[in-house]
């Protein structure tokens, strides 16, 4: 059946695409969070362990969350990691950072994931996506407040 919910065909694709975007940015910050939260070394290590696991873990959350609104706009959600890598505006990390380049690459990459989450607000409010908005607000709040964290991690 086709989605009848008044939003528009091609506003339903734009805003897909744009979801599709922050998933493939979520996936890889996620995986680069569980990355450093395994291979975390040094005097903060215990803290910064359990706050990279509990990071990763809302992040498994989202990703199901922004899944399925993908879906409920009746679009595929992409799942491999050939559309993740092409869709992403977060680099991978191949090698294994010190503590401190780990918390900054993750300040990074919230960052990131707050402007990818931005661009999709225009276009959900033109299209009066109330759930996408609510969506990318969430979003936003528990990036803003998780770069935040880190960054008060790093002192001054």
């Amino acid at each position: 059946m086709e989605v009848n919910t008044g939003i528009k065909y091609e506003d339903r694709k734009e805003i897909a695409e744009g979801l599709s975007r922050l998933l493939a940015d979520t996936y890889a910050l996620y995986l680069k969070t569980q990355n450093f939260h395994w291979n975390v070394k040094g005097p903060s290590f215990h803290s910064l362990h359990v706050m990279f696991e509990e990071h990763y873990t809302e992040m498994a959350t989202a990703i199901d969350e922004i899944a399925e609104r993908i879906l409920a706009l009746g679009f595929p959600a992409p799942g491999s990691f050939s559309a993740f890598t092409r869709l992403s505006s977060i680099a991978e990390e191949n090698e294994v950072p010190e503590a401190t380049a780990m918390v900054r690459q993750l300040v990074e990459g919230h960052e990131a994931l707050i402007k990818t989450a931005k661009t999709l607000l225009p276009k959900a409010e033109k299209a009066n996506d109330d759930a996408t908005l609510d969506l990318m607000v969430q979003r936003m709040q528990t990036h803003e407040k998780t770069a935040w964290m880190l960054r008060s991690s790093l002192g001054n």
